[in-house]
């Protein structure tokens, strides 16, 4: 007894004998997709890291001006002593500091002479780059958006004289 397969397809030709060409297809789109999650995963991530909130949003408590650190961020409280456009000069019993505000500052109508405040900032490079203003009533302003940290010192493979925002 014979059984015979009539297709009319011929020999061959049927969803089971695929071309080589044809089989191969699909173990090139897996790495494909593949590829194509992990660049969404990083990209996301790096979304993530950009839009979260950075470390000048925390609360900190304020130094004394003479303790400030040599760099980074630092909370200091004391009066306006000056005012310098949209600089101004903080005092407090052990020293001076002089406190930049950026466009916020400009008119001078951010603060008053002997005013007591509390700013919270990056100092770096002599002077302090004001983040945060609070006043003697608690009422915090922001006087601009967080934007990345600076450059490292070049003893850590930074510019020789980094660029002022």
């Amino acid at each position: 007894m014979t059984i015979e397969h009539d297709t009319s397809e011929g020999p061959g030709k049927g969803p089971r004998h695929l071309p080589p060409h044809l089989r191969r297809r699909g173990w090139v789109v897996l790495p494909a997709v593949a590829v194509a999650l992990a660049v969404g995963v990083a990209g996301g991530a790096v979304a993530m890291k950009m839009v979260r909130p950075t470390a000048e949003m925390a609360p900190m408590t304020p130094v004394a001006i003479s303790a400030m650190p040599t760099s980074g961020l630092v909370t200091i409280k004391g009066t306006v002593a000056e005012i310098y456009g949209n600089k101004f000069v903080l005092q407090d019993a052990s020293g001076r500091a002089l406190v930049e505000t950026g466009p916020a500052g400009e008119g001078g109508g951010l603060v008053t002479q002997n005013e007591a405040v509390t700013v919270q900032g990056r100092f770096d490079q002599g002077f302090v780059q004001a983040s945060y203003l609070v006043d003697k009533d608690g009422k915090a302003e922001e006087l601009r958006a967080p934007g990345p940290p600076p450059p490292p010192p070049p003893e850590f493979g930074g510019p020789a004289h980094p660029p002022r925002p």
